[in-house]
């Protein structure tokens, strides 16, 4: 039986795919349930054209084991209770200074701010454009981005 197809990470593929209304919808729920948690510094990272790892990033952090719980369950909640997805993978829920919900096209970081500043994944992932998203924000300027 063939491998199934992989998403593009040759330098000569296209920036960036159509984002689809489900994948869309993920990072929108799982923005607004951080911001309605507090969570700081919420940033979007679209790694289509960058990454078969996933389509995007939606990272954001707590300043308590208290405050990353919420944040994730926050996120686990309102993702359930509007699409009924259940997150593929999650882990983190043990030591809370780094919880990662994998959605498959969408992964949700919750970290506490040494965690974040370390793995630093906004670094790491460099060639991916990426929007910092503040509590009002009207919608995510990244899915404006026409594909190459």
């Amino acid at each position: 039986m063939p491998d199934a197809p992989t998403k593009p990470t040759r330098p000569d593929a296209p920036k960036q795919r159509p984002t689809s209304t489900e994948t869309r919808t993920l990072v929108e729920l799982a923005v607004a349930a951080m911001l309605d948690k507090k969570a700081a510094d919420v940033t979007v990272m679209d790694l289509r054209g960058v990454s078969g790892v996933a389509d995007f990033f939606v990272i954001g952090t707590g300043t308590s084991d208290t405050q990353i719980k919420a944040i994730a369950d926050g996120v686990r909640m309102g993702i359930k209770e509007t699409t009924s997805e259940l997150p593929w993978h999650r882990e983190g829920y043990q030591s809370l200074v780094w919880v990662l919900l994998d959605y498959v096209d969408v992964v949700v970081h919750v970290f506490d701010a040494e965690k974040r500043a370390f793995y630093d994944l906004e670094r790491l992932w460099g060639d991916a454009p990426r929007e910092l998203v503040e509590d009002g924000y009207e919608q995510i300027a990244l899915f404006n981005t026409p594909a190459s």
